[in-house]
């Protein structure tokens, strides 16, 4: 008796991560009222002598260098520490990746996060890449597996989205690809998430890039079935709605609009953005119901207004992308 034919294993969806631990924290939605916040903060932490200003964050503050793996530490090791949590200038990591080269593959990926929270993008694109590619030893392993694993990226991954990530690939490839995009290098920013696993901030960088790149069928293939059930979610349902009236599908545009409102706990900019994309797809929808003719010969006092109103729609939303809303929190 046959068997049947061999089961198919089902292709995995881009946004849907079944980890039980996952190395994102808190998405960040930017306005400039929370980046005043946030610069406050970061001088008080700076008095207190919590952390030094430019240097990278690691959550629990910055780890005190002990014992690797039950051996006293080098020298290598106590300037490389010193480095990457006491210094804001990645040619100090430079300098000993060139000095070390058992180290220089992590002294590189270090100096190109420090130079991605500096919004060094071009030079991070390089370093990371160069680190990337080579090898380390056997004690820089050990070191990164002992004192990196606090160590916080915080990573742009969409228009205002900020994502804070663990170190490890996935922190790196997501820097690497939102510094190749800042640096005009789209294509090989979406080739660098290729192989990570699904997660939403992945799902949400890589269609923000496809979106860009004009790939609007791919991205509407990589939501399908997506939900609003949190900010990340809310913000590739909005790059989601975009391609879907770029494509002319107005109905599911729709309801991709009615999901992002639908949870009242979305961030009150995201819902905002939403508010616009709906007025701008109420015009689209009734550009659409109108014979061409009959739009075309409409009085030129009813174009205009409609022009208006869409010209406002779209303002709106530039306004709110750019500096949000004063009140919001």
């Amino acid at each position: 008796m046959s068997a049947g034919p061999p089961s198919v294993p089902k292709p995995s969806v881009p946004y849907r991560d079944t980890r039980d631990l996952t190395p994102f924290r808190k998405t960040v939605v930017r306005t400039p009222v929370r980046d005043a916040a946030e610069g406050v903060g970061g001088l008080v932490s700076e008095i207190l002598g919590a952390r030094i200003r430019g240097t990278l964050f690691a959550e629990g503050g910055p780890p005190r260098l002990g014992k690797v793996a039950g051996r006293t530490p080098g020298k290598t090791a106590k300037a490389v520490h010193a480095a990457i949590f006491g210094s804001t200038d990645p040619d100090r990591l430079i300098a000993l990746a060139r000095a070390s080269p058992g180290w220089a593959g992590l002294c590189y990926v270090m100096a190109g996060l420090l130079a991605y929270t500096h919004q060094e993008h071009l030079r991070a694109s390089v370093l990371l890449q160069r680190g990337l590619s080579i090898r380390n030893d056997d004690d820089a392993h050990r070191y990164a597996a002992e004192y990196l694993s606090g160590v916080v990226t915080r990573v742009w991954v969409a228009e205002r989205i900020e994502v804070p990530v663990l170190f490890g690939d996935e922190a790196i490839f997501l820097a690497l690809a939102h510094s190749l995009r800042e640096t005009g290098q789209a294509e090989a920013a979406l080739t660098t998430l290729a192989g990570l696993p699904p997660s939403l901030p992945m799902a949400l960088s890589r269609c923000s890039i496809a979106a860009e790149l004009g790939r609007d069928a791919e991205v509407v293939a990589d939501t399908e079935g997506l939900l609003n059930g949190d900010d990340l979610s809310a913000a590739l349902l909005l790059v989601r709605v975009r391609s879907l009236r770029r494509l002319g599908r107005l109905y599911a545009a729709r309801g991709a609009l009615q999901e992002v409102l639908r949870r009242r706990k979305t961030d009150f900019s995201l819902r905002s953005e939403a508010l616009t994309e709906r007025t701008l797809l109420l015009l689209d929808s009734g550009r659409q119901t109108l014979n061409p003719r009959d739009w075309q010969h409409r009085k030129p006092s009813q174009q205009k207004t409609v022009e208006n109103i869409r010209k406002d729609a779209e303002m709106h939303e530039l306004w709110d992308r750019e500096y949000g809303r004063a009140d919001d929190g």
